[in-house]
């Protein structure tokens, strides 16, 4: 029974030193920022795209005087 014990602390040492899934692991962190960063910057120029349109509008209208 000792030895099953040694063994299982063994592996468990082994198993938290082991940082091959960290990568992975931070490739995914990494995807996720990026995705919410495009989707922050996608709805701040489709908010900016829609001002500016209007903008555009007004002023070949001839509405504006700015």
């Amino acid at each position: 029974m000792q030895e099953l014990v040694t063994r299982i602390a063994r592996f468990v040492v082994r198993a938290r030193e082991d940082e091959r899934g960290l990568s992975t692991a931070e490739l995914l962190g990494n995807a996720a920022l990026a995705i919410a960063a495009l989707v922050v910057i996608w709805g701040v120029l489709q908010t900016l795209g829609v001002d500016v349109v209007n903008w555009i509008r007004t002023q070949i209208l001839g509405g504006g005087t700015n």
